[in-house]
């Protein structure tokens, strides 16, 4: 079973490149049990998201 440190390390991965599918199913049946994971990958994505958009929007300023 994957520990908490393997599983957000892979989640922060998962934001740059790929997983391969032994990675995805490992961390699929972790975040399913584990609620502070699945959390945490939830703010991952979540700060990735608003970062895009500041920059969308800093850019757009520019002109």
């Amino acid at each position: 079973m994957m520990k908490c440190k393997q599983a957000t390390q892979m989640l922060s991965e998962k934001l740059d490149r790929p997983l391969s599918a032994k990675e995805k199913i490992a961390l699929a049946m972790h975040t399913a049990i584990c609620t502070p994971c699945r959390q945490f990958g939830k703010q991952m994505e979540d700060i990735r998201a608003m970062s895009k958009s500041y920059a969308k929007t800093k850019e757009s300023n520019k002109d």
